[in-house]
Parts: C-alpha cells; structure tokens; sequence
C-alpha cells in the first residue's frame, strides 16, 4: 500500500456508528484501518467504500488485548507510514440489569472493552503520533450521552463512558507537546443496529418503555468528519450530538 498523508484508525468498524464513520473518512480521502472482532463485518464495511476514495485495511482485533491492539498499530505503521487520527469508537452494552442483580463477568467485559480497549487504543496511538515526523495527530473518543445521564440499569456502561471523559482530558492535557489534539463526541439516538433492539422503547427511570425518536447515523459520521479534519492548532474538545427530541435535558 502506498504512503497516504491522512491516515485514520477506526475500531468498531463493523457495523452502526463505526462503519458509518469509516466510511465517510474513506470516501473523504483518508486511508482507514478498519478494526474489530468480526472479520466478515469489517470487510463488509470494507466493500462500502467508494471509489475515488482512500485505502482500506482490515484488521480482526479485540481492544481489551495488549498483544492485539500492538499487532493493531504495528501492521498500521507498516502499511501507512503514520497514523493521523484514532476514532475510539468500539464498545459493549451490557444488559439492562438491575444493579444487585449484574454479575461481575458482565461488569468486567464492560471494563474491559470500554474503557481498558480505549486506553490501549490511545496508547499505542499516542507513542505512533508521538514519534512520527510530521509528528502529532488527534484522537476522538466515543463517548456517549451516558458520559454524562445514565439510563436506568446501566452501571456498566454509564461508569466507562463516565471514565472515557476522564481519559479524554489526560489524553489532551499530555498530548499537547506533542502536537496530539483529543476530543471526546457524545451520541445520543443515532439509529443503528444497536437502537433497532430497543424498538419496542427505552426503559425510562419511571418504569415505563417508551418509544424515543431517533437521528440517521449519517450526522454522527458528518460530526466526526468536521472534528477529525480540523487542523491540529484547532479543537472541539467535546460534543454532544443527538436526536433533538429525545429525553437527555432534565432526564430522570
């Protein structure tokens, strides 16, 4: 593959958030790795791309490993010759469970993926920009709104994402002599193949399940891609995008 002077790593790219970002990055010109569990939906992700575009490479990677994530950054580097943004997007819900009643399994897995997988992530992408000449580059993290309001039976996720904000700012803080700009995008509703199980509603703090209205995946990647092509003396270091109507202000 050849040298690309913009080169993106995307993780979750198999499918919803991940993949629609991906694909707007490629068809905008950057080289994308595409990581994640699933060979078969990365190179599905992988036959979207569109021509005139840049380069795809898949790499099946699980975050929550150091051996995988080093193996991830290592092949990227080999293959592109830097790296210029990190979208730390892969994640897991667990299930909706009341809190005495969640298994510590389900709160590790959590930990693991969401939060451990964002650091090694950021890590390796921090010593890649960090070293690379021109050196820098800018890493986004995939926050949440529950960074910010938990939904109802949802420790897990709500305290990774809430770490996630914590992660971003130190992200930020270390990387600025390094050229290295960090931000953080909470997403609230964006339809995809994780919001269509709940369409029968959200569990809402009264007990209810309630419908809630939804936004197309698309603004979410249109968010990521203004984010992702500012120039390193320029950042959002955070935002919320969501569908208007749904419960965030004065939720619970």
């Amino acid at each position: 593959m050849s040298l690309k002077s913009n080169v993106a790593l995307v993780t979750g790219a198999g499918s919803g958030i991940g993949r629609a970002v991906a694909l707007a990055l490629q068809s905008n010109g950057y080289s994308v790795v595409l990581a994640g569990r699933t060979t078969e939906t990365l190179q599905e992700t992988a036959e979207g791309a569109r021509a005139p575009g840049g380069e795809t490479l898949v790499r099946t990677t699980n975050v929550s490993d150091p051996d995988d994530v080093s193996a991830l950054f290592s092949e990227t580097a080999q293959c592109f010759g830097r790296l210029d943004l990190l979208f730390n997007n892969a994640g897991i819900m667990p299930p909706a469970v009341p809190l005495d009643e969640l298994t510590y399994q389900q709160w590790q897995e959590a930990v693991d993926v969401n939060l451990t997988g964002s650091f090694l992530c950021a890590q390796a992408a921090f010593r890649l920009m960090k070293a690379q000449d021109p050196r820098g580059g800018r890493i986004i993290n995939n926050g949440s709104i529950s960074a910010d309001a938990p939904r109802p039976f949802s420790a897990p996720y709500t305290a990774t994402k809430h770490a996630i904000t914590g992660l971003t700012k130190s992200i930020a803080l270390d990387g600025r002599a390094h050229d290295i700009a960090c931000s953080q995008i909470d997403i609230g509703n964006a339809a995809t193949e994780m919001t269509k199980a709940a369409d029968d509603g959200f569990l809402q703090p009264s007990g209810a399940v309630v419908p809630e209205p939804l936004m197309d995946v698309r603004h979410v990647a249109d968010a990521v891609l203004y984010m992702a092509n500012l120039p390193l003396d320029a950042n959002v270091p955070f935002m919320t995008v969501m569908a208007t109507k749904m419960p965030l202000v004065g939720r619970g």
